[in-house]
């Protein structure tokens, strides 16, 4: 298979699991059980993009200064800073570790 018809596959499959969505039952969505999962997947999808855009590159790993620097927002974050505070922090922890060397 060549990568075009790879894509048009999972465009098909995604499709198809979209529209089989609607056929469950609005009183088995309702329940609490569904909405829980349905918050900590979001959770979790939104987690693991964080992670493969911080320390992935290609197939591999490469430690930068954007780890640290989400990892400074993470903190700012438990403090309750505002969020424009923790982005600006964030991006002066990497613009620092950048400035002293530390880029990728």
């Amino acid at each position: 298979m060549t990568v075009w018809q790879i894509i048009i596959v999972a465009s098909i499959a995604v499709l198809a699991i979209k529209l089989v969505g609607y056929l469950v039952p609005e009183r088995v969505l309702q329940t609490p059980t569904a909405a829980r999962t349905a918050n900590l997947m979001t959770v979790a999808l939104l987690s693991g993009l964080i992670v493969v855009q911080t320390i992935g590159s290609g197939q591999g790993i490469l430690i930068d200064a954007r780890l640290p620097a989400i990892v400074a927002a993470a903190g700012l974050f438990a403090l309750r800073v505002p969020f424009i505070l923790v982005i600006v922090a964030a991006a002066g922890v990497a613009a620092a570790l950048r400035a002293l060397g530390w880029a990728a």
